[in-house]
């Protein structure tokens, strides 16, 4: 009797086995319907020798109730499904749903239903309504789409539905997808550009190929792999470029359209659902030629894949941290392998463990060293702020407001970086002292004066900022504390009041068309003085922009992060990179209490290797990443005490291993997080030993109740 095995979305389900019915092609990688009970589950055949499960007879199978009309997983995504799950110990079925993430893209249906705002305002505007409204102009999307973003109950839309503040309009789901054309726009590029660019080129349709793109900001990088983008349409194989960040996707449509003629496909979470099915289903049948997106764009079953592109390869929100905790830096690297394509890693601070593969001789390096047309690297300053302090009050040194005020006077446009949204990162109470803390997580609330709420950036959690402390009743004695960017945003207005000012968070840049508004903006001189987040660090190109200053450059260098030096130096290095990429040439300022700490010197010095090599060093000596290998297990529960007695049964059962430790268990930093309470394990082994085998039968070996969740990282990059 023919039989499957198969894995549905499920993560609570191991694999299962079901008869094929007469009929019925099935395949491995075959997207199936699966009973189970009285549900009809979701998923994928698989080699019965790849899972091993508990042997069923042949009486005791169910038939499947359906196969789904799509192109099966192809082999290379199945290799890569299995690995992802393995190391980084989370379930198949975890992995798979980010293949299938579009239960729209599996439908037969051709048109769906969607709705937009009409301008007209019902009779009846309650709060409700008001703020729905405001935050859909100018959407489209479903109503759960646009119930969710308005933050508002499906009731309220359906409402405006009847009022006719909302019309119903139907969408072609399956639209034709423009195809990018290699020859439309040819770049000049230099002579060390035109040797990388070819370099690339050569390598795409012959075989796995890792290469570290190493260029200065603004030494076009990205220009030189379009033509590796290029030659893969030229022989007929798809593009995947993965950006690290939703907001960078806009401004790289713009580029991508000027040299391709066309868009590439997107891939991100701000995509409508009818988009998400058209993107999805044009990926699986080699439609899409080539796709940009965020990181869960690595997972999809492109049909004929020639090329991966990182860029930004350096950026830490390429790490997954909720869910499989993946890093798509790596994974990228291992789809390519399964897949026997090149993938390129694009940065102009590429991170350690990328320099010690290409040290090891496991990845190979081009460089570009100069920047495009002849535009020069900024100069870079550090202001000792011991020695010449901001006034009180202030957060901008007084070098820096000279700068400023030159900057403005000459019709040139600047960028404050500062890494801490809204207004104040700590409120307190002047006459007890109270601090205004997360109810649900063990971290500040961070006042937001431009949306007039307390909110916790940990669990989302808002309130308004009330009239008086709640601790000892007095009124008007809160203080905010410390600077945020609209703090500095404020500042600057104080100062500079004709400066036309724009703050840059993840607040107020929420999606590829606020992104896009921003760049048009900055293009077009509307905006003087630039206050931003790590959004504004990279993937922007404003040749007007001639002056940077970095607020605190000492922020990322506490809390005990082995990677805090590298990630600062990473950071500072790329918002000075915005500045001067014109003609104009371009100017940084680095405010620091450390004007002699190493990553402080080494920016100001421009002496970037002696600064890696430093680096390298200290994670050898230490055993650390990526000559060591480290796991976080975090314990968490509702219940503290529940939390803690099994995160030391955990502790008591840890084995011994030779080359490996086990620390704690102890309190997370965030010891609290949405409610929950944390504890963690650290385990630190060598660089060979096989510590997902060691954790894997640690774990299986020890109980705990349901109320008690107990995750992996595998290679952690935040410490929280």
């Amino acid at each position: 009797m023919p039989r499957a095995r198969v894995v549905t979305l499920n993560a609570a389900l191991g694999p299962l086995d079901y008869r094929i019915p007469d009929g019925m092609e099935v395949e491995p990688g075959s997207v199936v319907i699966a009973p189970l009970g009285p549900r009809q589950l979701v998923g994928v055949a698989w080699e019965a020798e790849r899972l091993p499960s508990e042997e069923v007879g042949d009486n005791r199978l169910r038939p499947l109730a359906g196969l789904i009309d799509v192109p099966p997983v192809p082999a290379a995504l199945r290799r890569l499904c299995e690995w992802t799950a393995d190391y980084y110990l989370s379930p198949l079925a975890s992995v798979l749903r980010m293949v299938l993430p579009s239960s729209s893209a599996l439908e037969g249906s051709r048109q769906l239903t969607e709705y937009r705002p009409t301008g007209a305002r019902p009779e009846r505007l309650t709060p409700q309504r008001l703020q729905a409204l405001e935050r859909l102009e100018g959407r489209q999307g479903t109503i759960r789409e646009l119930a969710a973003h308005a933050e508002v109950s499906d009731a309220v839309l359906r409402g405006l539905v009847a009022a006719g503040a909302l019309e119903r309009i139907q969408v072609e789901a399956d639209s034709a997808l423009a195809c990018p054309d290699p020859a439309f726009a040819p770049p000049t590029l230099s002579e060390d550009q035109q040797a990388a660019a070819d370099s690339l080129a050569a390598s795409v349709g012959n075989g796995f190929d890792p290469v570290l793109l190493d260029g200065v900001t603004g030494s076009g990088k990205t220009e030189v792999y379009f033509e590796a983008v290029a030659e893969a349409l030229l022989k007929d194989l798809q593009v995947l470029v993965l950006l690290p960040e939703i907001a960078l996707t806009e401004p790289f449509l713009k580029r991508f359209a000027a040299r391709f003629g066309c868009a590439p496909v997107a891939w991100h979470s701000d995509l409508r659902s009818s988009q998400r099915r058209r993107a999805w289903r044009g990926i699986a049948s080699g439609e899409a030629k080539v796709v940009v997106g965020a990181r869960s764009a690595l997972f999809l079953p492109y049909a004929r894949l020639g090329l991966i592109v990182v860029d930004e390869a350096h950026e830490p929100s390429f790490k997954q941290e909720e869910g499989v905790q993946y890093h798509a830096r790596d994974v990228a690297v291992m789809r390519a392998k399964f897949e026997d394509i090149p993938v390129i890693l694009s940065s102009a601070t590429p991170a350690i463990e990328t320099r010690h593969m290409v040290e090891s001789g496991r990845y190979r390096e081009l460089r570009l060293r100069e920047r495009h047309a002849g535009a020069q690297l900024p100069s870079l300053t550090a202001l000792d702020l011991t020695a010449d302090p901001p006034p009180r009050g202030r957060w901008i040194a007084p070098r820096l407001v000279e700068e400023l005020e030159a900057n403005l006077a000459a019709g040139e446009q600047s960028l404050l970086f500062l890494n801490r949204r809204g207004f104040a990162p700590l409120t307190l109470c002047r006459t007890c002292g109270h601090r205004f803390q997360c109810p649900n997580c063990t971290a500040w609330m961070v006042e937001h004066r431009l949306l007039h709420r307390l909110a916790c950036h940990h669990c989302g959690h808002v309130m308004a900022p009330p009239k008086a402390c709640p601790e000892c009743g007095e009124a008007d004695t809160l203080v905010a504390c410390g600077p945020g960017v609209e703090r500095i945003a404020d500042e600057v207005q104080a100062l500079m009041p004709d400066a036309r000012t724009a703050i840059v968070t993840s607040d107020t840049i929420w999606s590829p068309a606020r992104a896009a508004e921003f760049v048009r903006q900055m293009e077009a001189g509307e905006i003087d003085i630039v206050v931003g987040t790590q959004l504004v660090t990279k993937g922007y190109h404003f040749p007007n922009l001639t002056l940077v200053g970095v607020i605190d450059a000492d922020l990322g260098l506490s809390g005990g992060d082995l990677r805090a030096a590298e990630r600062t130096f990473q950071q500072i290095a790329q918002v000075a990179g915005r500045a001067g990429r014109g003609d104009k040439p371009g100017r940084v300022f680095v405010q620091t209490h450390l004007p002699n700490a190493p990553v402080i010197a080494a920016l100001v010095s421009g002496d970037t290797e002696r600064f890696v090599t430093t680096e390298t060093q200290a994670r050898q000596e230490a055993a650390m990443p990526p000559f060591g290998r480290l796991a976080a297990i975090v314990v968490s529960a509702e219940d503290k005490e529940e939390a803690e007695a099994v995160a030391r049964r955990i502790g008591r059962s840890a084995p011994r291993v030779e080359g490996m430790e086990v620390y704690g268990p102890a309190p997370a930093p965030l010891a609290m997080l949405r409610g929950r309470h944390r504890f963690r394990l650290l385990v630190h082994a060598r660089r060979s030993l096989d510590v997902q085998d060691v954790i894997r039968d640690w774990l299986g070996a020890t109980e705990w109740s349901g109320k008690v969740r107990v995750s992996v990282d595998v290679d952690p990059y935040s410490f929280l």
